[in-house]
């Protein structure tokens, strides 16, 4: 049977990929991907709401998006709203829909994101670290039966080998995708 604490860890595992993983997302990798925009903050109805809320987000092809507002009212306010996101573009406005072109991306810039790429797996890394230390402290504190302790925290090391490894499968992917021209 799995100790709670172990199960414990492995939650928060999950959590930190699942961040790691919408972290990447976010990531312009010279592709059209609408979690790129989604979260865009647009003043709308007197409050700041996200893309996603307000329009259509549709992926034309590689490099174009495509933007529909719910209410054509608020057109102008997404325009501007798209206008302070840097994506190296700025969106056309066709009285209807708004459309970003995605500027082809330079080596320099490839370069900089497997950096940005690099630093969230390692922030990633650091997270499963913490939330190993509490469990290792849990375990050490409060196992008095030395056998059990002990598998216990090897247990926990697999766990957090495992981890280790699925970010780096992450972080290797994303850096190819980022990579590929």
């Amino acid at each position: 049977m799995a100790d709670s604490r172990i199960e414990k860890f492995n939650g928060e595992v999950e959590k930190i990929l699942t961040h790691l993983h919408g972290e990447f997302a976010k990531l312009h990798t010279g592709r059209a991907n609408a979690s790129l925009l989604e979260n865009v903050d647009v003043d709308a109805y007197g409050q700041r709401q996200p893309l996603k809320a307000v329009a259509g987000i549709t992926v034309e092809n590689a490099k174009t998006f495509i933007i529909q507002p719910w209410d054509p009212s608020i057109l102008g306010n997404i325009e501007k709203a798209l206008m302070q996101v840097d994506l190296g573009t700025s969106p056309v406005n066709d009285g209807s829909v708004l459309r970003i072109n995605l500027p082809p991306m330079t080596e320099e810039r490839r370069t900089q994101l497997t950096k940005v790429v690099h630093k969230l797996s390692e922030e990633a890394r650091i997270s499963i670290r913490q939330q190993r230390q509490d469990v290792n402290d849990d375990i050490k504190d409060n196992e008095k039966d030395e056998d059990a302790r002990y598998t216990l925290l090897e247990e926990l090391e697999k766990a957090v080998k495992v981890a280790n490894e699925r970010v780096e499968e992450f972080m290797k992917k994303k850096e190819e995708e980022v990579m590929t021209v």
